[in-house]
């Protein structure tokens, strides 16, 4: 047994050495010129569609840095291109959700616009989409006029809500379809140059609903919640995907992704084709997406079971059937088609929070445990998300302060009693713990391992 261990640790050392030593190449890619030979060689195009995912693939570029030799896109588009509808990541909410995916337009009708000194601002009675934009009138006492950034504004209800306020729900997709007639999504195209596009969509649900600590909560809980996923392209061909999850989020090659089968939507008619479309996993409350079904620690750099999203394959929603389009450059926003120009994009310019602001102390909703409120400030709307970066990720938690954002090559599979498992992958670089016995000696194996962050550290470098 003394054997076995002792070749465990050898090869554990020997796979730590090997990943700090060998360089891992990120989604930034190295800097070679395969757009200059794309544009000389239109029939290139077809070498790299067969081909997805090669390394040394040119660098993307900011938006505001996209001349026209290294733009990957029309200027303006004429619709969407029909690659990104193929990839379109269809969403498994979970089974148990209490409050599902809703419509922004509608959302906004219950609120109106305060200042962080709870001021009202002036709107319509109730707030429209068009009320919102990035700056405001304010008549100070003195009767003079200010201009206000809305990035100090809240979205306030005019009602005083609680955990089951029926405009909180929201709606469940259809069984079969995946619609949600009242849940569009969003999506914004970005031109990130030399071939790069990227698709993003957002998905907007009235309320979350925070997790629970040690049994007690939630906590976290805020009116409105915007989430999105990302699928970067090269040449039309899908390379990675990224999903939100606490300002956070986790990022992948796009072969690693599960995939189902349905048939292509062109122009909305359905076609005799089969396409394969990626799979993501909405967490229960929070709507955190993740690529796998079970339990999923967060704000935490490893398994931390107290504080944990839950994911399951519960309805599925189809964000292709129903969802606004637009074209981003980093600062003008074009409407894809009449729909969009009808609702106008005063409403993406808004920086303000689309939700109240954080609960007071003495409100009698109001809770308080260590580390979190019970209701927190709203989020800010998509065009706060940074669709310029050039990582994949949008942000980077508090313990990444080498803002690394690798994207991983296999499923970070679910933990707890309802994640999916195999022999091959478990959950990940645990499985190596499983395989000791007795559990004794297991046990010290995970001390030595600081109670699982070597394998964080492995797994965060090997993917």
């Amino acid at each position: 047994m003394l054997k076995r261990y002792y070749q465990f640790v050898i090869l554990l050392s020997v796979c730590t050495l090997y990943v700090f030593s060998k360089p891992h190449k990120t989604d930034d890619g190295p800097n070679f010129n395969l757009k200059e030979a794309f544009l000389s060689n239109p029939n290139m195009e077809k070498e790299f569609n067969k081909q997805p995912q090669k390394e040394n693939l040119p660098p993307l570029i900011p938006p505001d840095q996209i001349t026209d030799e290294t733009r990957s896109l029309p200027k303006i588009l004429e619709e969407t291109p029909q690659y990104i509808l193929d990839n379109c990541p269809l969403v498994h909410l979970y089974s148990e959700e209490r409050y599902w995916p809703s419509d922004h337009k509608d959302f906004v009708k219950h609120f109106h616009l305060q200042d962080t000194s709870g001021a009202i601002i002036n709107t319509s009675n109730p707030l429209t989409i068009n009320d919102l934009k990035l700056t405001y009138e304010k008549t100070l006492k003195n009767g003079s006029t200010v201009y206000i950034n809305s990035e100090k504004l809240f979205m306030t209800s005019n009602e005083k809500f609680n955990d089951y306020t029926n405009w909180l729900i929201g709606y469940q997709p259809e069984y079969g379809t995946g619609l949600i007639k009242n849940g569009p999504a969003t999506l914004f195209i970005v031109d990130k140059g030399n071939g790069w596009v990227d698709a993003y969509w957002f998905y907007f649900y009235p309320f979350n609903w925070g997790p629970f600590i040690m049994g007690e909560g939630p906590w976290g809980n805020h009116v409105g919640d915007w989430e999105h996923s990302l699928v970067r392209f090269y040449m039309g061909e899908p390379q990675f995907l990224w999903m939100s999850a606490h300002g956070g989020g986790g990022a992948y090659h796009f072969n690693a992704i599960e995939k189902v089968k349905k048939l292509r939507r062109v122009k909305g008619k359905v076609q005799n084709e089969i396409v394969w479309r990626p799979l993501i996993f909405s967490a229960r409350g929070t709507h955190a997406n993740y690529a796998s079904v079970g339990q999923h620690s967060h704000d935490v750099p490893f398994f931390f079971m107290p504080l944990s999203d839950f994911t399951d394959r519960g309805p599925m929603w189809d964000p292709v059937l129903n969802h606004y389009a637009y074209q981003y450059d980093g600062q003008d926003i074009h409407p894809m088609t009449e729909r969009e120009k009808e609702l106008g994009t005063g409403w993406l310019k808004f920086a303000g929070s689309w939700g109240d602001k954080k609960l007071k102390w003495n409100d009698s909703r109001q809770k308080w445990c260590p580390v979190q409120w019970k209701y927190i400030d709203g989020p800010q709307g998509p065009l706060h998300k940074n669709l310029e970066r050039v990582s994949l990720c949008q942000t980077f938690k508090w313990w990444n302060f080498w803002h690394g954002c690798p994207a991983r090559r296999w499923l970070k599979r679910g933990e707890g009693l309802d994640a999916e498992k195999n022999d091959s992958f478990g959950d990940n670089c645990g499985l190596l713990l499983y395989k000791i016995r007795p559990k004794w000696l297991r046990s010290i194996v995970r001390i030595l391992m600081w109670r699982g962050v070597t394998c964080f550290v492995m797994d965060y470098f090997t993917g």
